[in-house]
C-alpha cells in the first residue's frame, strides 16, 4: 500500500465533502462542491482525494460502528461536523497508510475547522478522540453475526441475506464484489446536436482512455474524475451523463416521431431527453415529477440539449390521468421510484440508506403509479416499467400482481441485450455480469378491443 500523503486543503476538503454528503444527494455533487471550494476539482490532486472520499462513502456503516464503540453513542446524535471528521480520520487511519504530515493535518487543522464551524469544545473533543485512536492503535472487533456480515460485505445484513436468497451464495459473492468497484464514467452523445465520432475525438484528447458501448452505440465510457463544469461537451449539450442500462430503457420503449409520450418519474431528465432525441424532437412528452430541485436540473438538461417537445408538470404522476385524460399516450415510461440498490457502484453511500421496512411503502407507490400509467395508455400502446432495483419485491412481484388484475395487458418478451428476469419476458442488467448498474425492465402492451 502506497503511503497516503495529503496536503492541508485536501484533508479539509474531505471533511467538508463528507459533511455535505449528508445534505446533498447524490454524494458526487457534495464532493464537487467541496473540492471546488478548496481548489481541488479538476486538479492533479483530484483523483487521489476522490479515492479517499469514495472509500469513506463505501464504508460509512463500518466507520460508524467504529465511532459508536469509541464515543459510546449512536454517531447520528453527535455533532455532524464531528461525525464527518471522525469518519475521515478512521478511513485514513484504518484503511490507508497516512504520512506524518497527513496525520498532523488530521489533528490540528481539522480540530480548528470543527471549532470554527461549531464550538471550540467540539474541536477539543475531536483532538482527544484523535489521540485515543492514533496513540492507542484502536482496533474494532465485530460483536455479532450482523456486524460480521456488515464488515465483510459493506452492506446491511438484511440486504446480504436477501441477495443470497435470490442468487445463491456463489453468484451473490460475485455481485457483492462488483458493488465495491467504481464504474467508469458513462455519457450518452446527444445526436440532436452532434455525432459520436466527434465526441470521441474530443474525449480522446481529454481523458486517458475511451470505450464505446457495444450495447448502446451512443454511450461512451471513460475513467474519472472528469470536470464537467469546465467541459465544453457538457456545457454545450453534446453529452448527457447516463449509464448504459438507463439508456437501454428508452431504446426498449421505442418512441417514434410524432407520438405522445408520458414520462411518469422524469427528473432529473436523462431519459426524457433521450426519448425526445429518439423522436427527432417531433411529438410531445409530458414529463412528471414532484421534486423541485430535480425538476430544475431537468430543465437545465433539456434546455442545454435542445429539447423542445417536453412539457413539464410538477405533479404526482398518479394524478396524470386526471390532468391529461385517459388513453392519450402512445408510450408511457415508468422508471419507478425505488430502493436504487442497483446504483450502489455509482453512489457508494446509498448502501447505508437501504431500509428493509421501506420496501412495502415503495411497492405501494410503484403499483399505484403503474395503474395510473395504464390509464394513460392508448389501446395498442406500450408501457415500460423499469427500476434500478435488484429486489424481486420492486420488480417481478409488481408485474405479476398487475398481470393478474389486467386481462388487457400482455408482456412483450425482452431477451436482449441483457439477461432474463425471474418472470418470463422480463429482463435484468446485473453489475457483476454486464459492468453497468443493476436494472429491471418489463415492457407491457395494452391489447386493442
Amino acid at each position: 500500500m502506497a503511503r497516503l500523503d495529503l496536503e492541508k486543503e485536501m484533508v479539509l476538503a474531505l471533511v467538508e465533502a463528507v459533511r455535505l454528503s449528508e445534505r446533498i444527494k447524490p454524494s458526487q455533487d457534495a464532493k464537487r462542491r467541496a473540492f471546488r471550494k478548496y481548489g481541488i476539482l479538476g486538479s492533479k490532486r483530484d483523483p487521489l482525494v476522490t479515492a479517499v472520499f469514495y472509500g469513506v462513502m463505501k464504508r460509512l456503516g463500518i466507520l460508524d460502528l467504529y465511532i459508536r464503540s469509541i464515543v459510546g453513542v449512536n454517531p447520528y446524535i453527535i455533532d455532524p461536523w464531528l461525525r464527518a471528521a471522525l469518519r475521515v480520520l478512521l478511513e485514513i487511519k484504518v484503511y490507508r497508510d497516512p504520512s506524518r504530515r497527513t496525520l498532523r493535518y488530521l489533528r490540528g487543522s481539522v480540530a480548528k475547522l470543527l471549532s470554527s464551524k461549531t464550538h471550540p469544545f467540539v474541536g477539543m473533543y475531536y483532538a482527544r478522540i484523535y489521540d485515543k485512536i492514533i496513540n492507542e492503535n484502536y482496533v474494532f472487533k465485530p460483536r455479532n453475526e450482523d456486524e460480521e456480515l456488515l464488515v465483510k460485505y459493506m452492506l446491511p445484513p438484511w440486504y446480504v441475506r436477501k441477495i443470497i436468497g435470490l442468487l445463491g451464495n456463489v453468484e451473490a459473492e460475485k455481485l457483492f464484489k462488483a458493488l465495491d468497484k467504481q464504474l467508469p464514467l458513462s455519457v450518452r452523445v446527444n445526436t440532436l446536436k452532434t455525432g459520436v465520432e466527434e465526441v470521441l475525438e474530443i474525449l480522446r484528447r481529454e481523458v486517458k482512455w475511451v470505450r464505446r458501448s457495444s450495447i448502446v452505440s451512443t454511450i461512451i465510457k471513460f475513467p474519472g474524475p472528469y470536470n464537467f463544469d469546465k467541459s465544453d461537451l457538457f456545457r454545450k449539450g453534446y453529452i448527457v451523463i447516463q449509464e448504459e442500462a438507463a439508456a437501454v430503457a428508452s431504446l426498449i420503449l421505442d418512441p417514434k416521431p410524432g407520438m405522445t409520450v408520458v414520462d411518469m418519474a422524469a427528473a432529473p431528465g436523462g431519459k426524457t431527453q433521450h426519448i425526445a432525441e429518439l423522436m427527432g424532437n417531433e411529438g410531445v412528452i409530458y414529463a412528471f415529477d414532484v421534486d423541485k430541485k430535480r425538476i430544475d436540473r431537468m430543465q437545465g438538461i433539456l434546455r442545454r440539449t435542445g429539447v423542445r417537445i417536453a412539457k413539464i408538470y410538477r405533479e404526482d404522476s398518479r394524478k396524470a390521468p386526471e390532468i391529461l385524460g385517459e388513453k392519450i399516450a402512445d408510450r408511457v415510461l415508468l422508471d419507478a421510484p425505488c430502493s436504487s440498490d442497483g446504483t450502489i457502484m455509482k453512489n457508494p453511500d446509498l448502501r447505508w440508506r437501504l431500509r428493509e421496512e421501506k420496501i412495502a411503502e415503495l411497492q405501494k407507490l410503484q403499483y399505484e403509479m403503474l395503474e395510473a400509467g395504464w390509464k394513460l395508455l392508448k389501446p395498442g400502446g406500450k408501457l415500460l416499467y423499469c427500476t434500478c432495483s435488484m429486489l424481486l419485491e420492486e420488480n417481478e412481484h409488481i408485474i405479476e400482481k398487475f398481470l393478474r388484475k389486467h386481462r388487457d395487458a400482455e408482456i412483450i418478451p425482452l431477451n436482449k441485450p441483457y439477461d432474463p428476469g425471474f418472470l418470463p419476458g422480463t429482463m435484468r442488467a446485473w453489475p457483476h455480469r454486464h459492468e453497468t448498474i443493476g436494472f429491471f425492465y418489463a415492457l407491457l402492451k395494452k391489447k386493442s378491443g
